[in-house]
């Protein structure tokens, strides 16, 4: 499908038509106030962090004259209604995972992850340095957004599971969260997924709704609990190799901001996105200690399992090479990550088998 014709063969036109019309943000005493609503509960360990510190950073930057107010999900919308209230004009900005928005235009995976997709590194590579950016930009457009990559999570972790995974016959039937693609390739598998928001993640898991779920990885999966209802974990996933945060303004309410505070929100966005991933990385380790000396089993999926993911994912992918933007992403996103991995594989990969052989 060509991407121009995108809106005028989908019901999108009316959202994307509708963030046209917007008035300007509100301005009292010389000071813009923007509502940025978030997919996150408050205090969610690192995803709501990093929109907190995008925000408070906005505001220092800013020297006070451009304000956000943080709105937690659930405050003022829920966590899979930011696109919709910043689109429409309900909310100024959103920072969110864009794969939760794959139903508006699949090609919003490329800015979380893709199963089999890039890792973080290999994301800010082609973000800044390659296509990545100029993308996000073409895709928000669209929809009338501007937006930025404002936080990664690193490699997630496969997930907890009430029972070891032996086989690819194990996911059939079996009720787990996982949103975006991934999910899409895990029903490949026959798993009833289902796309709960984080905060509602562990009861879920824990009234039975659910029989296994990922959420990112150790630390932020311990501060939710998880360890408490179960203890198989899977510790490497297939599905978010280096998952992106964005953050995410109404196009019109961006236009109509200074240089200046337009700078402000692309440098607090790419500084996030450096903290985030810091974050999320030096917790890793401690917090993975904490829950193998609490009992918990740390397992790895056998081939058997991550070849049926192979499979599934390649699946998916095939599902949407028939829209053109989404090809056409795809395309230069696994040129750049091939290229990427090839000097990433023979330098720091190769260093890092070596120092761990003799460090022991």
């Amino acid at each position: 499908m060509d991407r121009r014709s995108f809106l005028r063969t989908t019901a999108l036109g009316g959202t994307a038509a509708a963030a046209t019309s917007l008035a300007a943000p509100a301005v009292a005493s010389g000071k813009v106030k923007l509502t940025m609503v978030t997919a996150w509960g408050r205090g969610l360990a690192g995803v709501f962090d990093a929109a907190q510190y995008s925000a408070d950073l906005i505001n220092t930057m800013s020297d006070g004259t451009l304000e956000i107010e943080i709105k937690a999900a659930g405050e003022l919308v829920g966590a899979f209604e930011v696109f919709d209230a910043v689109t429409s004009g309900q909310a100024d900005m959103y920072h969110a995972a864009d794969y939760y928005f794959i139903s508006q235009h699949p090609a919003f995976a490329f800015f979380t992850a893709i199963p089999f997709g890039m890792t973080a590194t290999e994301m800010n590579n082609w973000y800044y340095h390659g296509n990545g950016r100029k993308y996000h930009d073409e895709l928000g457009e669209i929809f009338g957004l501007k937006s930025f990559i404002a936080g990664n999570t690193g490699t997630q972790a496969g997930g907890w599971f009430r029972k070891e995974i032996n086989g690819p016959e194990d996911f059939n039937g079996l009720k787990f969260r996982m949103p975006g693609l991934g999910g899409k390739a895990l029903g490949y598998l026959g798993a009833s997924v289902q796309n709960i928001p984080g905060s509602e993640v562990y009861q879920a898991l824990s009234s039975g709704a659910l029989d296994g779920t990922e959420w990112i990885g150790p630390w932020a999966d311990e501060k939710a609990g998880f360890q408490e209802i179960t203890k198989f974990f899977y510790t490497a996933g297939f599905h978010e190799p280096g998952a992106g945060l964005s953050l995410a303004t109404n196009l019109d309410v961006f236009n109509g901001l200074s240089k200046s505070h337009q700078k402000i929100i692309e440098a607090a966005a790419g500084y996030t996105n450096l903290w985030s991933l810091s974050q999320f990385l030096m917790n890793n380790g401690s917090a993975l200690q904490r829950l193998q000396a609490g009992g918990v089993k740390l397992l790895e999926f056998p081939d058997s399992v991550w070849d049926a993911f192979g499979e599934g994912s390649k699946k998916v992918t095939e599902e949407f090479m028939g829209d053109d933007l989404f090809a056409e992403i795809m395309k230069d996103y696994q040129e750049s990550m091939r290229a990427s991995s090839g000097w990433l594989t023979r330098s720091a990969g190769a260093y890092r088998m070596q120092r761990d052989r003799v460090l022991g």
